[in-house]
């Protein structure tokens, strides 16, 4: 991975004024930032792919919400809502399109795009959901959400959409504090089934 070291000091003590010196910095922070996400990279999945898909699921799903939630709703969840053998069936579905990230060579998340399904509150407006967004528990930060976000609204826009929309758990505040950076906003609530435990999920939109 290419690193680029920024002395911060070195704008801060120089003749610049300060508005320059600022812009002088931010625009050497975005620098490092893009630099050291530039690795990344992104490619669409096909059904020999439908096994790492299935696993990669339930890892991140287990890792972003384990610790907020009992024991005996994740386990009743991954073993009979949200099986191995059903997420297998996911990527042979036409409706479906799955994006996988790579950091070199090692699996860093995956978005899984669906059109066709959609909420009574969008009315007619042609919409894609993004069904599922996840970064591995190693990868959070890294840019890789920032990716797959990026390629999703690129997707949604070629294939002509107005709407593109997701559904967040009420008390994931990282995620909706990520959609909301992108643009999104609340429009509807829906329950979501977690084991035993009745949740909601907040509905969020952006308008393309």
């Amino acid at each position: 991975m290419l690193r680029l070291v920024v002395d911060r000091s070195w704008i801060s003590n120089s003749n610049l004024s300060k508005g320059l010196a600022d812009d002088v910095s931010n625009k050497y922070l975005f620098i490092q930032s893009y630099f050291c996400c530039m690795n990344f990279s992104l490619r669409e999945a096909t059904k020999q792919d439908a096994a790492l898909i299935a696993d990669l699921s339930q890892q991140t799903f287990f890792e972003t919400f384990a610790a907020d939630n009992s024991k005996e709703d994740m386990h009743k969840f991954l073993n009979e809502q949200f099986t191995r053998g059903k997420l297998l069936l996911e990527v042979m579905q036409q409706d479906l399109q799955f994006f996988l990230a790579y950091a070199g060579s090692e699996i860093a998340g995956y978005v899984k795009l669906r059109q066709g399904k959609q909420p009574a509150s969008l009315g007619k407006a042609k919409a894609l959901e993004i069904a599922r967004l996840y970064a591995v528990k190693t990868m959070i930060g890294k840019g890789v959400g920032k990716g797959l976000m990026q390629k999703s609204l690129d997707i949604a826009k070629a294939k002509n959409k107005e709407v593109i929309w997701l559904g967040v758990w009420e008390k994931n505040q990282r995620a909706i504090d990520f959609y909301q950076n992108w643009g999104f906003e609340k429009f509807d609530e829906q329950d979501f089934l977690l084991g035993n435990d009745l949740q909601i999920d907040w509905l969020m939109k952006k308008l393309l």
